[in-house]
């Protein structure tokens, strides 16, 4: 693998998600370079259908651009399993990632179909839907980096314990940007949560439904807690670093929804981070969970959504 796409994947993480960037630093070299190039194609698919860079400035609403954008994401993700030589860096690392690794080519079309709902602008009755879209974009996220630790393809248990991090994370994500999101005319919470809670759609993102609104985010990171629990058991199935660096994240996420909670209605005045010292506190902790893991048996995971 060029040195060149090695570097530009972890600048890309780097700038894209320190959180992520942090516990990638955690793997052994195979699996960090693996994993940042895995995420920098992720980071790129999202990128090309919101008009944004590296998560950032999103431009105007344009649905049938979109719509072009996503078919062409989608025809040169075939052709890269394929086998045909790809020119973009970002799908020319992913392409050699998922060889090594044995990433199936319908994980990466779940991803896209996951940005699709994006396009669409579907919407979310449901916790149900949204854990969907929240598969979309990130539980298959998990499954891939799973594959990428070493997990065999057939190891459905272990996967699943992968997909349902990704979840917890994406819910995660959904409670601390809501405010943001709904500004950019997206609303991933369930809409039967926000009319039990009287707040209308259309009015998600105004200042005086923050109380309201909070009581839907403390109830969509209840939501999470399930998943992050769940998670935990599939660490043993990993080696030790790579449990290492997914514990740590899974802590350092999990904070951001503490944060979240902490905050109150207060929680979108400015955007929910946690400090440098708070994640080396929490990779410590990673490690901690990680080594006890070690001598732990897997649970019976608990009845919880999956795609897996």
């Amino acid at each position: 693998m060029s040195l060149d796409l090695q570097k530009a994947s972890r600048e890309t993480i780097r700038k894209g998600s320190k959180s992520f960037a942090a516990a990638a630093a955690l793997f052994d070299a195979e699996t960090r370079t693996d994993a940042e190039m895995l995420y920098a194609w992720c980071r790129h698919c999202d990128d090309v259908i919101d008009g944004q860079q590296l998560g950032h400035g999103m431009a105007a609403p344009d649905p049938e651009a979109a719509r072009e954008r996503l078919e062409a994401l989608r025809a040169a993700t075939r052709s890269l399993f394929a086998g045909v030589p790809a020119k973009d860096p970002s799908f020319a690392a992913f392409q050699r990632v998922a060889e090594r690794r044995r990433i199936p080519e319908w994980c990466a079309l779940e991803l896209l179909e996951g940005f699709a709902m994006d396009v669409t602008a579907r919407r979310y009755h449901t916790l149900g839907d949204t854990l969907e879209y929240c598969w979309g974009v990130a539980g298959v996220v998990g499954v891939m980096m799973a594959l990428v630790m070493g997990v065999a393809p057939d190891d459905a248990p272990t996967l699943r314990r992968a997909q349902d991090l990704g979840l917890a994370f994406q819910l995660t994500n959904i409670a601390r940007d809501v405010a943001e999101d709904a500004a950019n005319g997206r609303v991933y919470l369930p809409a039967e949560w926000l009319a039990e809670a009287g707040i209308p759609e259309a009015e998600v993102g105004a200042p005086e439904r923050r109380p309201a609104l909070f009581t839907v985010a403390e109830r969509l990171l209840a939501a999470a807690e399930p998943y992050y629990a769940s998670a935990v058991s599939g660490l043993a199935r990993l080696p030790l670093r790579s449990a290492w660096a997914i514990a740590a994240a899974r802590g350092v996420y999990r904070q951001i929804g503490v944060e979240v909670l902490r905050r109150g209605p207060a929680a979108w005045d400015r955007r929910v981070s946690v400090s440098g010292r708070a994640k080396v506190w929490l990779a410590l902790q990673g490690g901690a969970t990680a080594l006890a893991s070690r001598g732990r048996r897997e649970t019976e995971r608990p009845p919880l959504w999956t795609r897996i």
